[in-house]
């Protein structure tokens, strides 16, 4: 790689950790359902892991805490819409089958794209568009069932759509505050899930959901703590490269997780994986490549 120039080089490696940190959202549903099966129904299995998260990340910040005071609006921005996107597709996942979930947020792309068009001057190019329908005709070959492009049909389709959407309006806050410490966009990016967690926690309350009862939280307390050490590494692989990447990048490049969460839904929550579910997941590979292919200046 020496010969190439360090520009790509910062972007292949950030593209390759942010390809390893889609491979880990695949599996996150597994402590979500898992909660849920404790009895931790509704947003409370993302509250409690945001803590756990939250408390992992604390020795971090102690050294940058001036920074974090300097910029505290854009991690506001950045944290609120990237937070508020984990908090509905964590939701999602409890609702709705895994399958749909991730492949409805997968949507992203189009809503990044859009943002880089008119936010960030972005040109789109043949790579691009290319990129781009690599993902999106895989995403309609996995859901395609002769009506055309993939339509919610619950609580959690819809809440996995809207997590993309919000999710490409976060991860343009994470690119334009890339000179704050990733562990300062962690902990916004948490910090922004507990709250509006715990505002759809709240209104699940009003809605007659049952709190958990006191059995429920101690049976569940230690793999909450043993969820953290999965979440903190995912998200700081996740945020930093998103830092540096542009959101339609990031969108295409997350897609890794749609390939690991087929696989281990259909491995571990009996969800169908065939033909068309392959071919769809080898044209989001597809995406993936082309986005870490270098480009002609």
């Amino acid at each position: 790689m020496g010969n190439l120039p360090a520009r790509f080089q910062s972007d292949l490696a950030a593209g390759i950790a942010l390809l390893i940190g889609g491979a880990m959202w695949g599996l996150y549903w597994i402590p979500v359902r898992f909660l849920a099966d404790l009895g931790l129904t509704g947003s409370w299995p993302g509250v409690v892991m945001y803590i756990a998260a939250l408390i992992g990340v604390a020795p971090f910040l102690w050294r940058i805490r001036g920074l974090l005071l300097t910029h505290w609006r854009q991690l506001i921005f950045s944290g609120m819409f990237t937070g508020a996107a984990f908090s509905l597709y964590t939701t999602s996942l409890v609702y709705t089958d895994v399958v749909r979930s991730i492949l409805l947020f997968y949507l992203t792309p189009i809503w990044g794209t859009l943002l880089g068009l008119f936010f960030l001057s972005e040109r789109l190019d043949t790579s691009r568009v290319l990129g781009l329908a690599c993902g999106l005709g895989g995403l309609l070959v996995v859901l395609g069932d002769g009506h055309g492009l993939p339509i919610p049909r619950n609580a959690g389709d819809w809440l996995a759509l809207a997590s993309g959407m919000v999710w490409a309006l976060g991860s343009l806050g994470l690119y334009r505050a890339g000179r704050i410490p990733v562990p300062g966009q962690v902990f916004a990016f948490l910090l922004g899930a507990l709250v509006v967690g715990a505002i759809a926690l709240l209104l699940e309350i009003q809605l007659g959901q049952d709190v958990p009862s006191q059995f429920i939280f101690e049976r569940s307390a230690g793999f909450v703590a043993l969820s953290a050490v999965f979440v903190v590494p995912m998200l700081f692989l996740t945020v930093w490269p998103a830092t540096l990447l542009s959101p339609a990048r990031v969108g295409l490049l997350l897609m890794s997780e749609v390939v690991v969460g087929l696989f281990s839904a259909a491995l571990f929550a009996n969800e169908v994986f065939g033909w068309r579910e392959f071919i769809g997941a080898m044209f989001i590979v597809s995406a993936a490549v082309i986005e870490l292919t270098p480009k002609k200046a």
